[in-house]
């Protein structure tokens, strides 16, 4: 199944809403690469098993449930996280862009490719729907966290 969406970080016509720089948003992704339990419901650890130049070896920790992850990015370009199936785990990639059509119009595309079936029958089509809603909210939840590591002034 494939999925892929936007969300818009900087809403130029809402004064309330902080603006944030794409340095800030990157900060953001990186901080989601190198710990996930913020981000990730259930996690109770995230191990780094091998650091490489634009790469991660991760191992996800949800109770019972290990998943291994590898993490891919370019500098405040994008980011991409690929786990590996498991008995547990359909497997399947999420890879976060950064765009800026425009000077400080900044969103997120987020791009998912999971193993799990396209919708065909009825039950499958419902099924796929429930897991879109799903990375969406994970997804609007993400750009939460981000916009909170911000503005807390953590970027350095």
């Amino acid at each position: 199944m494939k999925f892929e969406h936007l969300i818009e970080v900087n809403d130029l016509a809402n004064p309330l809403l902080t603006v944030l720089s794409r340095e800030e948003v990157w900060f953001g992704l990186l901080c989601r690469a190198e710990d996930s339990r913020a981000f990730l419901p259930g996690l109770e650890r995230c191990t780094i098993l091998e650091r490489k130049e634009g790469e991660l070896l991760r191992e996800l920790n949800f109770g019972q449930v290990s998943i291994r992850d590898r993490v891919l990015f370019s500098e405040l370009e994008w980011i991409s996280f690929e786990s590996e199936a498991t008995a547990e785990h359909a497997g399947g990639k999420l890879t976060i862009s950064i765009e800026e059509p425009e000077a400080g119009m900044l969103f997120l595309r987020f791009v998912y490719s999971t193993s799990l079936p396209e919708a065909n029958g009825s039950e499958e089509a419902k099924y796929a729907d429930i897991v879109r809603s799903a990375y969406h909210q994970s997804d609007i939840d993400t750009m939460k966290v981000i916009r909170m590591i911000a503005e807390s002034g953590r970027l350095q």
